[in-house]
């Protein structure tokens, strides 16, 4: 079974049977739709049911489709194509063509989509300098490191230096270090 296939069975049985019917209609009608369809109750620690359905509804989409979906789509609609992402279905279709919207999230100031962007297609596709101020944008913005797939694989010198540089500041500043980013302090690559 496919990581989409397990997620379509989490659904409750109506998402299922809307999701179904979606599939046959334009994905600029449905993924917009999808939330007042199928709500927005917790599936699991990582989805709800209107953003799983948006996931799905991506599987087999064109490339062209789902990067407009996420640029004129507001942020649960943003954050469930982020979402997507983590479904090889969806990733292996796009390639590196997601890139420019995993950059956008990682810009904006909501930490749901920082948060979103940083799963495992980031991990394969970011390069390495914009992957660094990613997670320096998630210490300075207090998401949890633990959030950032591929994190301790990742780590490389002129990361741990720029971490080791944020906490010189905070300290000198009289201010916390993050708990989670002491690990890094210390430890090499």
């Amino acid at each position: 079974m496919t990581p989409a296939t397990i997620l379509e069975e989490l659904l409750p049985t109506a998402a299922r049977t809307w999701l179904t019917e979606a599939r046959r209609q334009p994905l600029a009608v449905t993924f917009p739709a999808a939330a007042r369809k199928v709500g927005r109750d917790r599936l699991s620690p990582s989805w709800t049911t209107d953003q799983a359905t948006r996931a799905l509804l991506l599987v087999g989409a064109e490339p062209t489709d789902i990067l407009d979906v996420y640029r004129y789509g507001d942020a649960a609609e943003k954050l469930a194509v982020l979402h997507a992402l983590s479904l090889a279905d969806v990733a292996d279709e796009l390639q590196d063509q997601a890139l420019p919207i995993v950059e956008d999230a990682i810009r904006t100031n909501d930490q749901r989509l920082v948060a979103a962007a940083l799963g495992p297609y980031a991990t394969q596709h970011l390069p390495q300098h914009a992957f660094r101020q990613a997670v320096l944008k998630c210490v300075f913005a207090n998401i949890p490191l633990a959030v950032v797939d591929g994190l301790p694989k990742r780590v490389d010198q002129e990361l741990i230096r720029m971490m080791t540089d944020f906490a010189t500041e905070r300290s000198a500043a009289g201010r916390e270090i993050p708990a989670d980013l002491e690990a890094y302090l210390t430890s090499p690559p």
